[in-house]
């Protein structure tokens, strides 16, 4: 009998490979399958005339097969099919890549729909790699298929099919809202909407279903937020003294002034850390705004009070720049900082973590080995977390539980450099005070934003071959690791060899991509960093990286494949020195609707009105970024629908007003698991 507890491996279809990879994607038995909802769906219901279909968009048409070629086999060894195809308004061609036996199924005179990516060509329009469905009497098509993470060896089809075999548990499914909050907001049962968010009929059903989990999702949390800010008001912190702490003398030490900013939000951190309540505040400014500093100053009080403190960043490129920044800081003071990461070999992290245990490490820098469990800390009193936006709740509890000795939090300082719209750091960071630096530092040169056509490539790398004469280096940035002939985008392991046999032959050329091993991708930014190399050919590891002060030209090739905001994080990556920047965005769709939003780029560098508009265009995934695996996520809720927010927000407070009320018993209960997952509760168990 199929309960939510059934394991993978017990449904048709899913053997050892394939329930590894459900594993990897967090997915252990049945119920965790319905809870596992698609990330988008192709809408193949809305179909378009072959006239209509526009350039670099993706489109479903029906059309009629005209006639298919034999396969032939290009010099790379690709096997390639065409279909010529018509409507009453036009005809068009189909491509097939290693698909040789798709010729004996478009014969003459069949009827498809196809689902794919227009582009024109010198010779008419095109879509490549299309998916069809037959079309015959009697058919009905579905107009949306569902589209969901995976892990390979998953496919699409995989986990659709698995999906179908646990959708009866749809049955046994409980509201958790309550019923006057379904009926008052015009909601459905939650068993109907998780089946439709599967399987969606039509795209009312879809929004309506959509709308009632997410009315589920943002409550509980707004309900789990109130508890944690509840719980951190009770909680005792060790307070900072200023007197005899030498800050005037720290901060005299600076090769520069702070900015008015950089004054303000120090001011308002040592106020909070003046106090026996644990800290717990973002700091939000853009690239460049002198974040580091800020949390240098708070860990080198928390240190003179005869504490401990650490960072935590969310890369080991960034952790080393942190570490070396700091050292350089403090070692007039005589503070000493160490680096905690999972590269070091075991006996050097051996002696870090005795070091740390002993007291005899003032400072730890370090990645996820700082929140390990034989990490132990001897009076940790404040934890920073960089780039906070990659981090969960959960993780930034972990952090804060290193400090259990005498059973006294410490204080939390969380930074980012990721502008966040107020609507979602209301869902983000709800359980923190937030202070913004809004002022760069002087001197700073403003990066010149170009969007240009693919064609127009050459000349760009002229400018760059130039640049490096005169002591420049360049970032080129591509989407891809690894080519892949569906996709058309241009991939970094190919790239870089094209690059650097035929446009930078002779100049010394380096590649980096998470796919290489932590030592490579150390070394490529080293050789950058130190000069040796000139050019460096990457994918967006490098989006949180070291800062280069001769790194002055940036290209983003398929720019329009990547969100506003994560633009302006690689963008951030030049014009930290004196040079003139240049920040070229190649658009390679050639869309009218890329065009639009990639002109947002270059016409604007404030990352909040940036950020406002990436949450429009592409909602809240690149500001959630990875999660950790358990972290409450929003399968459905648009954190961009800011009555929403404000509507689940006002329902948190009047059932928190009337806790008691049976009729709030599923809802409370679900908040209450979420605080468990985060360790929310552990202080007041």
């Amino acid at each position: 009998m199929l309960t939510e507890k059934t394991p993978l491996c017990e449904l048709k279809g899913i053997g050892d490979a394939r329930n590894r990879a459900f594993l990897k994607l967090g997915i252990e038995n049945a119920g965790d399958l319905l809870a596992f909802f698609p990330r988008d769906y192709e809408d193949r219901g809305h179909t378009v005339s072959i006239k209509e279909a526009p350039d670099g968009e993706i489109c479903s048409l029906i059309i009629k097969i005209v006639s298919t070629s034999e396969p032939y086999r290009t010099k790379t060894g690709l096997t390639i099919t065409r279909s010529e195809v018509s409507d009453d308004t036009g005809s068009m061609e189909l491509v097939f890549f290693n698909n040789p036996y798709i010729q004996k199924t478009l014969t003459r005179g069949k009827v498809f729909r196809v689902y794919g990516r227009i582009r024109y060509t010198m010779f008419g329009k095109e879509m490549t790699a299309p998916k069809t469905e037959l079309v015959y009497k009697g058919r009905i098509l579905k107009p949306f298929f569902p589209i969901y993470r995976l892990s390979p060896p998953l496919t699409q089809k995989i986990v659709q099919d698995s999906v179908k075999q646990v959708l009866p548990l749809c049955d046994s499914l409980e509201n958790v809202l309550p019923d006057s909050i379904i009926k008052e907001n015009h909601l459905i049962n939650k068993k109907d909407a998780v089946k439709e968010l599967h399987d969606p009929q039509s795209e009312d059903r879809l929004r309506i279903a959509r709308r009632t989990l997410a009315f589920e999702e943002l409550l509980t949390f707004q309900i789990a937020l109130s508890g944690i800010k509840s719980i951190q008001k009770t909680e005792k912190a060790h307070p900072f003294s200023l007197k005899g702490a030498g800050m005037g003398k720290f901060y005299n030490s600076l090769p520069f002034e702070l900015t008015n900013a950089q004054k303000r939000v120090t001011k308002e951190i040592i106020a909070d850390l003046g106090r026996d309540i644990p800290m717990a505040r973002l700091v939000q400014g853009d690239v460049g705004s002198g974040k580091t500093i800020i949390a240098a100053g708070a860990m080198f009080l928390c240190v003179k009070n005869g504490f401990q403190a650490c960072m935590m960043a969310p890369t080991e490129i960034l952790a080393r720049q942190h570490t070396e920044t700091l050292k350089k800081l403090f070692s007039p003071f005589g503070i000493r900082v160490e680096l905690l990461v999972s590269s070091l070999k075991a006996k050097e992290k051996r002696e870090i973590r005795q070091g740390l245990a002993d007291g005899s490490i003032d400072v730890a820098v370090g990645t996820h080995a700082l929140i390990t469990d034989d990490t132990k800390f001897d009076r940790l009193a404040l934890a920073v977390t960089d780039e906070q936006h990659r981090f969960g709740v959960a993780q930034r509890a972990k952090l804060l539980d290193k400090s259990e000795k005498d059973s006294i939090r410490a204080h939390m300082l969380v930074m980012s450099a990721t502008p966040i719209p107020r609507s979602l750091s209301l869902i983000i960071y709800g359980d923190l005070d937030v202070s913004v630096l809004d002022e760069l530092p002087p001197g700073r040169r403003e990066i010149k934003t170009r969007m240009i056509r693919e064609d127009k490539l050459p000349e760009i790398y002229a400018e760059i071959k130039e640049e490096i004469k005169n002591g420049g280096q360049a970032y080129i940035v591509c989407p891809l690791i690894e080519e892949n002939e569906s996709l058309g985008r241009t991939a970094a392991e190919t790239h870089f060899e094209y690059l650097s046999e035929k446009v930078f032959k002779g100049t010394d050329i380096g590649l980096i991509h998470g796919k290489m091993k932590t030592d490579e991708k150390e070394k490529a930014m080293a050789d950058f960093a130190g000069g040796k190399t000139k050019v460096l050919v990457s994918t967006t590891v490098i989006e949180v990286g070291v800062d280069v002060k001769n790194a002055s030209y940036m290209v983003i090739e398929n720019a329009e494949c990547f969100g506003l905001s994560q633009l302006h994080q690689l963008r951030g990556r030049i014009g930290r020195g004196t040079r003139q920047s240049h920040c070229i965005l190649v658009n390679g769709s050639g869309s009218q609707e890329a065009f639009d939003r990639l002109k947002i780029m270059v016409d604007t560098k404030d990352g909040f009105k940036i950020a406002e508009k990436d949450l429009e265009n592409r909602g809240p995934g690149d500001f959630f970024g990875e999660r950790q695996s358990g972290e409450f996520k929003f399968a459905c809720a648009a954190v961009s629908d800011m009555p929403l927010i404000e509507k689940t927000k006002k329902e948190a407070k009047k059932i928190l007003n009337d806790y008691e009320n049976p009729e709030y018993k599923k809802i409370t209960e679900s908040a209450l698991k979420f605080l468990e997952r985060t360790d929310g509760l552990k202080t007041v168990n």
